[in-house]
């Protein structure tokens, strides 16, 4: 059986504390269960200052066989961001500009850009596998969606991985695989009917939000189906709901998803009977969260532990 866990961003003592809770012990240097695995989510590093010991951590666990892991967008950044342009050489894939510096500021603060360990890292995170389609459940980093999935297919590497080329043009704002994996690794978004906008967590103005990619969404007011800060549902409040969406609903009748990057709040519960997000912020001083997967397919927030 399985114990997932969301978002951990850097912070290793909240995941030291939570497989304590979890029941897993440190044996000869991996964490252990007599009878379950983890299962990540993606985003182990930045914003917190414990980058090093939280891949220490889940390297030991995956390499053990204790945990399985998927790529979060902030490893995909992480590559890009060390893999330099093949169309120019003196750039990289995403720019190092001030911005990106600072987004992951923590991270090279303990891993030097292009030193021994940073690469080490990188190619760590290349074998990380997009998503996970398991025997009833399924996971993520974002959205499960299958015509994204489709349509990068031919592209991926061995076991759902980041293939060169795939990171190649998945960095190419605009095209075919950029909007898949986005879509995977970010989530579904909708343009804003101008003039509106709204800031995000980094205070940069944004005219586009997040949607809810599960669930009926044609009884719904716009600001039901927002997934993002109060700000966003605020404005969509104004905005009538569109026609036509980005994905299709994730089916009532599918296997259990489970995500993270959504960076909830409050009392951890299931998004809805088959779909949960992990992330409760733990990056801002929120919960580090799991479910303890028994393989149910109707999810309970009884299921949900954290610290």
């Amino acid at each position: 059986m399985y114990d997932i866990i969301g978002d951990v961003h850097g912070h290793a003592d909240k995941l030291k504390a939570l497989l304590d809770k979890l029941e897993y012990r440190k044996i000869d240097g991996v964490y252990r269960h007599p009878s379950r695995k983890v299962i990540f989510l993606g985003d182990f590093i930045d914003s917190g200052n414990q980058n090093r010991e939280v891949l220490e951590i889940a390297q030991a666990m995956t390499g053990a066989d204790t945990a399985l892991a998927v790529m979060g967008n902030h490893e995909f950044n992480a590559i890009a961001y060390a893999t330099i342009d093949p169309d120019d050489p003196t750039r990289h894939l995403r720019p190092r500009n001030e911005k990106n510096n600072r987004q992951h500021g923590k991270f090279l603060a303990e891993f030097e850009a292009d030193s021994v360990d940073h690469k080490a890292c990188i190619e760590w995170f290349k074998q990380l596998p997009l998503f996970l389609d398991l025997p009833g459940l399924r996971a993520i980093h974002a959205c499960w969606d299958q015509a994204s999935m489709r349509a990068i297919a031919e592209r991926l590497a061995p076991s759902n991985t980041l293939s060169s080329d795939l990171l190649i043009s998945a960095s190419r704002r605009g095209s075919d695989a950029y909007h898949a994996v986005e879509t995977l690794l970010k989530g579904p978004e909708l343009d804003l009917p101008s003039p509106h906008s709204f800031f995000d967590k980094y205070d940069h103005e944004r005219a586009e939000v997040r949607i809810k990619w599960w669930g009926d969404h044609r009884s719904k007011q716009f600001h039901e189906l927002v997934l993002g800060p109060p700000d966003a549902i605020k404005v969509a409040r104004d905005i009538e709901t569109p026609t036509e969406w980005p994905v299709e609903p994730y089916p009532e009748t599918a296997p259990p998803a489970f995500v993270g990057h959504y960076w909830r709040e409050g009392t951890p519960t299931p998004y809805s009977h088959n779909v949960a997000c992990l992330d409760y912020s733990v990056a801002r001083g929120g919960k580090l969260v799991a479910y303890r997967w028994d393989s149910e397919q109707q999810l309970c927030a009884s299921k949900m532990v954290w610290v």
